[in-house]
């Protein structure tokens, strides 16, 4: 039998106000005012839809976008977010590729609402581990360190007033969902941040090549097993000495070969597992 074409798209023209609306926020400011932005690919969408309501009662999903073959790979995806009421339009590959950010976008974008916490409501939560990103800047990296940060079973994310915006497309699709796991508060002042969390009882450890101390110390010493916030800094030039001077500790991840140093994701990794792994304890379960 003959393959049965795909239904004609809804969205066409990259001139619509629905289109032109989700390309805005490619813009920062844009987003800011509209405390919107725009989910690319099924796995992110897919945590979109999964997440579900808002505080205010609102989805966190305003609208999806496929291409008509889309559609088909990610019916069942589709199917939830229309039993959600999540309004779901088929899109021309033109009209997706204006949205999306990537080379090759993979058929289906999602505009999502605004979903980040209050430092007030991370600190009630008595967070056992927090990943505090204070002046990251690229977002692939500030992406990554959430998703790593998620992984190690951190209670929160916090991104400073210094750090890159959470919702920056590069910085959502390198979080690939991890978004949509854990709270993250951003636009925080690091001293806030610090005073708060350390009022709060989480010992604050700034991760610096310039540290006396290394991780390996901190491991041997049993000192990771309490609440922790990891202070994590620049790229290219780590923390600056004002930040390094409010935390409990400046702790260096050891190299033990050649290399010049770690990568900021790579050394956020290492150290957040150290935390996780000496805070759960033999058995698995956290102390």
């Amino acid at each position: 039998m003959p393959q049965q074409p795909f239904p004609a798209p809804e969205l066409t023209s990259l001139r619509s106000p629905r289109v032109t609306a989700a390309r805005r926020l490619s813009r920062r400011a844009q987003r800011g005012k509209e405390r919107r932005f725009v989910a690319e690919g099924p796995q992110a969408v897919r945590e979109a839809v999964a997440y579900g309501t808002l505080p205010g009662g609102e989805h966190a999903v305003v609208e999806i976008y496929t291409t008509p073959e889309a559609a088909e790979r990610h019916a069942e995806l589709l199917a939830d977010a229309r039993a959600a009421r999540v309004p779901v339009l088929t899109a021309s590959d033109e009209v997706i590729e204006a949205v999306c950010q990537t080379v090759t976008p993979q058929g289906i974008v999602a505009v999502c609402r605004f979903l980040d916490t209050s430092f007030e409501q991370v600190l009630a939560a008595r967070p056992r581990l927090v990943a505090v990103l204070a002046h990251v800047r690229d977002p692939g990296n500030a992406g990554t360190v959430l998703r790593t940060a998620d992984a190690a079973g951190a209670d929160a994310v916090v991104l400073t007033d210094a750090s890159v915006d959470l919702y920056n497309p590069k910085a959502v699709r390198a979080s690939v969902g991890s978004l949509y796991h854990l709270p993250v508060a951003v636009g925080v002042p690091v001293e806030q941040a610090v005073a708060g969390l350390r009022a709060a009882g989480v010992r604050i450890l700034a991760a610096d090549g310039a540290g006396k101390r290394d991780l390996d110390q901190e491991l041997d010493d049993g000192t990771l097993g309490g609440p922790t916030a990891w202070v994590f800094g620049n790229e290219a030039w780590g923390l600056p000495e004002s930040t390094r001077a409010l935390a409990d500790e400046v702790v260096r991840v050891p190299i033990h070969g050649h290399a010049e140093s770690l990568n900021l994701a790579t050394a956020a990794a290492v150290c957040l597992y150290a935390s996780a792994r000496a805070q759960r304890g033999p058995t698995g379960c956290r102390t």
